[in-house]
């Protein structure tokens, strides 16, 4: 590694390694596809025709961006504060259950614009609950935040379980999910929002959910690197001796990283609950707290890299199902697997390619000074 810059400019770590890395992990899914039979280039095709070919699928992959932007900032600030937050999808779940049981209690006795942001704090206040336990276990007790966020994810399933099957589902219903909420106890649609500016659009489940997590990634960006709270709550995550030496509690900085870290899972929950599914049940979040974890690891846990890395996870959440649909050897399974590598090219394997990539740029500095 001589005479290579240990350090790159950061539009390199930053823009043009994730994208080798993305374009590394399709040319793997290349050689399953083309393994099984299949044309490489058919599949990249129907994926991005799928993901991108037409408003309704424009539609349905916002609306899978829209739970990944807020499950990997959810794990992009646990992480800056120094902590692996494994249990977005428990947190996620709460926050679901807490939007719904605000909704269920009073859809019927309060308007929709005094219900529902009752109900997205009702959210809130529920992932910030799940997740300030193992954050306070953490800070005080020095229990693993990996270990204890983990188990629960168990936890909140087991809790929806026993409260659907228990207490919230309809009597005689063979379903086990609770009534629907009252008319207008909802996010609005995408479709709603854009027949009132006299746009037509298709019925999808995207909603008023992904404007509020591109505000969300705003809020996080100005959090953590414009406010003294978040300059200690970094300080924390890079350094906690020296952050404890200048004074700033780490303690302190667990509980608020991970109390924000548990919000911003929750407004995923409360996506699917007041935009989508308009009912309490099972399964909802369907993993996409953990799809967060990578979604984070490939962002650089830097909110416009999860935006983007959250865009590129639904583009493969929507065109995959595409593609199964279009190209039938190409199973569901091997769906999941074209994400594992990119999971795998950009998470454990990102710096692959920095020792290449920087003896490349090493040498067009040597020709450009020369």
């Amino acid at each position: 590694m001589k005479n290579v810059p240990v350090a790159l400019p950061r539009w390199i770590d930053v823009a043009l390694l994730p994208v080798l890395n993305v374009l590394l992990a399709l040319a793997a899914a290349g050689v399953v596809v083309w393994a099984i039979g299949q044309s490489p280039l058919a599949a990249v095709k129907l994926l991005l025709e799928g993901a991108f070919g037409n408003a309704i699928s424009w539609s349905y992959t916002l609306y899978y961006t829209t739970n990944f932007i807020f499950t990997g900032l959810a794990v992009a600030v646990a992480f800056q504060g120094g902590h692996f937050n494994i249990g977005a999808e428990g947190q996620a779940t709460l926050g679901g259950l807490g939007v719904g049981l605000v909704l269920l209690a009073l859809d019927r006795w309060l308007p929709p614009p005094l219900l529902l942001p009752l109900a997205l704090l009702g959210g809130i206040a529920a992932g910030v609950a799940w997740a300030w336990v193992p954050a306070w276990l953490q800070a005080w007790r020095g229990s693993h935040i990996v270990i204890t966020t983990i188990m629960f994810n168990f936890l909140a399933s087991a809790l929806m379980v026993w409260l659907l099957v228990n207490v919230l589902k309809v009597p005689g219903n063979q379903t086990v999910e609770s009534r629907a909420f009252a008319a207008g106890a909802a996010l609005p649609s995408a479709r709603t929002m854009f027949d009132a500016l006299g746009i037509e659009w298709p019925d999808t489940p995207l909603n008023l959910g992904f404007v509020l997590a591109l505000l969300a990634a705003a809020g996080v960006w100005l959090l953590l690197w414009h406010t003294r709270l978040g300059h200690a709550l970094r300080a924390v995550g890079l350094a906690p001796d020296a952050a404890r030496y200048a004074g700033i509690s780490p303690q302190r900085m667990t509980l608020i990283s991970l109390s924000i870290s548990g919000g911003l899972a929750a407004l995923a929950g409360a996506n699917e609950i007041a935009g989508v599914h308009h009912k309490l049940l099972l399964d909802f979040m369907a993993g996409a707290g953990f799809t967060g974890i990578a979604v984070a690891l490939m962002g650089r846990n830097h909110p416009l890299g999860i935006v983007l890395a959250a865009l590129l996870f639904g583009a493969l959440a929507q065109g995959g199902s595409e593609l199964v649909f279009e190209m039938p050897a190409f199973t569901r399974d091997m769906s999941v697997a074209v994400q594992g590598f990119v999971v795998l090219f950009c998470g454990a394997l990102s710096l692959l390619l920095r020792s290449p990539v920087a003896r490349a740029y090493a040498l067009f500095s040597r020709r450009r000074d020369g």
